[in-house]
């Protein structure tokens, strides 16, 4: 009965009202890492890669130096953290992985921004909230069930906070349709579609790092598609229930005739199309080849690795606790990148077309056709913006660390936002697995009070 009490499904969690909504005027975790008071704000980075470095280095640093001190690095390889504070040219120590608590207590940061290797991530920021640090974490939250389970458990225990970094809701796209889907336009969505096209750059880019390895990113399920589960949440105000997949690595991996260990003195590399020559990227080079000798980590991995077990081609079915179906779908060995996203509703149809390389097309835009029951067809176009991401990280760190943001179509996610993006992974990963169909539920206990 204890445990009865002590915990609720997701269903009832939502029926009690506690849920915050897209319609509130802001979200209780703006501001978070920004504040109210004129005290700058102090971070400390666990992380230092490229994502680490440079959004959360030298561009916070950059553009939020009047509101935020970067105090400390933290990294499991020393070389790359002390490149990474040369690269970001701030005076602060830094620290190994095993030094992580030294630096929680001699740099007393308000907030630790988590950039590491993806399994990772639930360690470092239970560790800091037990420490007395919020948390600013990259996706996905999580790689494994568990690790939501213990994140949830240790932000209720500590009342410390967890910002996921979404920066897919920031995107102008990605608001255009969280207006259209709230406007009510397309009246009750009853079902969805979301096909992710990666190109033979960015895809295989991808199984050239440490994310073709299931057990360091979860699998892109987890690594990339958190992304887009979590819009789809966010867009329909919804939580998924039940899931079910499709996943095979049918282009890396295995799938080739002749492979290596890395790129570099490759004996193939003139005859493969996947050839990737790092000693031309003079920060890959600092950042990677030179630190390898620290921990072994080889950037420029061969795409054909016999151990690659990441996914190249998925296929989702899930279900929303609202009744709406869900159809997705990711290739990451396509001759062009970009979405395509559609709703349907009751009153009519939204598509969606996301352009990023298209080798027919001399500028990228986001193309939208609205298309009502027994009516015309409006269409339009929404420019991208300009930064990392279409203009979507700029907007994410403004909303993050200047004072007096609001946020009236909640795009600030938190961790019951982090973990049902990434069990939807999970339990797409568990379903390809098992032949099964996968219930959220199923995989974590849900805290009936919830701290925001």
């Amino acid at each position: 009965m204890k445990e009865e009490q002590s915990k609720i499904n997701r269903r009832q969690f939502m029926e009690t009202g506690v849920k915050a909504t897209a319609l509130s005027l802001a979200s209780p975790l703006v501001g978070l890492a920004a504040g109210n008071s004129q005290h700058k704000k102090r971070l400390a980075l666990v992380g230092t890669g490229s994502r680490g470095s440079i959004m959360w280095g030298k561009l916070l640093l950059d553009h939020y130096s009047s509101y935020v001190d970067l105090v400390g690095l933290c990294d499991i390889n020393m070389k790359r953290a002390k490149f990474s504070r040369q690269y970001i040219n701030v005076p602060v120590p830094v620290f190994h992985a095993s030094e992580f608590d030294r630096m929680i207590a001699e740099t007393q940061p308000d907030s630790v921004i988590i950039a590491t290797t993806d399994c990772f991530h639930e360690k470092y920021a239970v560790r800091a909230m037990q420490l007395g640090c919020d948390v600013i974490c990259e996706k996905p939250l999580a790689t494994e069930a568990e690790q939501c389970q213990n994140l949830l458990l240790t932000e209720q225990k500590t009342g410390k906070k967890i910002i996921t970094t979404f920066n897919a809701r920031y995107g102008n796209a990605a608001e255009e349709i969280k207006r259209i889907i709230m406007s009510g336009e397309l009246g009750r969505i009853i079902s969805t579609e979301f096909h992710e096209y990666l190109d033979i750059i960015h895809g295989a880019s991808y199984y050239r790092r440490w994310n073709g390895r299931i057990k360091y990113s979860g699998s892109l399920l987890v690594h990339k598609a958190c992304h887009h589960f979590d819009q789809m949440n966010w867009w329909l105000d919804a939580e998924p229930e039940t899931v079910y997949a499709f996943g095979d690595v049918a282009f890396y991996g295995k799938n080739h005739s002749f492979r290596s260990r890395k790129c570099r003195g490759c004996p193939f590399q003139q005859k493969c199309d996947f050839y990737w020559d790092i000693t031309r990227d003079k920060m890959a080079m600092q950042m990677y080849v030179n630190c390898e000798d620290e921990d072994g980590y080889i950037r420029d991995s061969c795409v054909w690795d016999n151990e690659i077990d990441t996914y190249d081609t998925m296929t989702v079915q899930l279900r929303y606790n609202n009744g709406v179906l869900l159809n997705y779908s990711l290739n990451t060995f396509m001759p062009y990148e970009g979405q395509r996203i559609a709703f349907n509703g009751e009153k009519g149809r939204l598509d969606v077309r996301i352009y990023a390389r298209q080798p027919w097309k001399t500028e990228n835009k986001n193309e939208f056709r609205l298309t009502k029951n027994f009516q015309s067809t409006k269409t339009w176009s929404v420019k991208v913006g300009s930064g990392g991401h279409g203009g979507a990280d700029n907007s994410l760190q403004d909303m993050l660390f200047l004072p007096g943001q609001s946020d009236p179509l909640g795009k600030m996610a938190g961790s019951r936002d982090g973990v049902l993006a990434s069990l939807t992974g999970i339990a797409a990963r568990t379903s390809i697995e098992t032949g099964e169909t996968v219930r959220i539920d199923d995989l974590v206990d849900f805290p009936l009070r919830w701290r925001w």
